[in-house]
């Protein structure tokens, strides 16, 4: 019998540059994609064909038009229809080749977007797909001012359409909305919950002391940090035990905690069961 092998994680080194914090590729898929993880931030936008995206153990069609939104706490997987050949643009880029006024619009709100474009905004997303394809090949004077701005309407694009945003809404908390630097450390928190993230790190992704940061987040989530990235833990473990076969050991670890005992404590805790039993319920 063939070992299982679990969900990959693409690497920044495999895949970007230091030169290059963003880089575009077009893909012809005409067989499945396993489920994987990255730790780049990527856009995905369905030129032809069909089939099935699988984010977060929540499927969804995919055809012209299709568009979708990974952060490096999400996990996915593509599957073209039979007899279908799925071919898209795929944008990865770092945080670092994002503003933080675009990052606050995108992730503000938690993330999770996805759209689908009717004929003439497709046509317009194409558009800027192909500038963005033409200035990488061929370097010209000016061509990242272009290769950004694209970027830039792209995503604004995206986040406009999502089908997941909370129009009108903003991040609440115990008391109201969110102040800006606790949404800072929120965005980094979502992107980052499942490395080691002490607090005195996410303190400093906003600026504030540890100790000044622990009560602001307190007060605009209604709960501690700890217990926030614990349940940001937990749910992506869970989404993992129901949608691929990865053994618990490795679900423990990729979900960021540091052992498994304590893993299985807080699981069942949180859900009513072991992570082994729950797998066995839903199957």
């Amino acid at each position: 019998m063939q070992a299982y092998v679990g969900p990959e994680r693409l690497m920044n080194e495999s895949y970007m540059t230091l030169s290059a914090p963003v880089r575009l590729f077009r893909h012809h898929v005409d067989g499945r994609i396993d489920t994987h993880w990255h730790e780049f931030f990527e856009m995905g936008f369905v030129v032809a064909g069909s089939g099935t995206h699988v984010l977060n153990g929540v499927p969804s069609r995919l055809a012209r038009g299709s568009a979708f939104l990974l952060t490096p706490a999400d996990f996915h997987s593509l599957e073209p229809d039979p007899g279908e050949t799925l071919r898209l643009y795929d944008l990865i880029f770092t945080d670092r080749g994002i503003r933080e006024p675009l990052l606050a619009l995108l992730f503000g709100q938690g993330g999770g977007h996805a759209a689908d474009y009717g004929p003439e905004e497709t046509e317009a997303a194409e558009r800027e797909f192909a500038l963005i394809w033409e200035e990488s090949a061929d370097r010209k004077a000016g061509g990242d001012l272009l290769v950004q701005g694209s970027v830039e309407r792209l995503l604004v694009g995206l986040s406009r359409r999502s089908r997941a945003r909370q129009e009108g809404g903003g991040l609440q908390g115990g008391d109201g909305p969110v102040a800006p630097a606790v949404r800072k450390a929120l965005i980094h928190i979502q992107h980052h919950f499942r490395d080691p993230l002490p607090l005195e790190e996410a303190a400093a992704s906003c600026g504030l002391s540890p100790n000044y940061f622990s009560e602001c987040f307190r007060k605009a989530t209604g709960v501690t940090f700890q217990t926030y990235v614990q349940e940001l833990r937990l749910r992506f473990a869970k989404s993992l035990l129901m949608t691929t076969r990865l053994p618990v050991t490795e679900i423990c670890f990729a979900s960021g905690f540091g052992t498994l005992p304590h893993f299985e404590r807080a699981f069942k805790k949180r859900f009513g069961s072991t992570p082994r039993a729950c797998r066995a319920e839903t199957r």
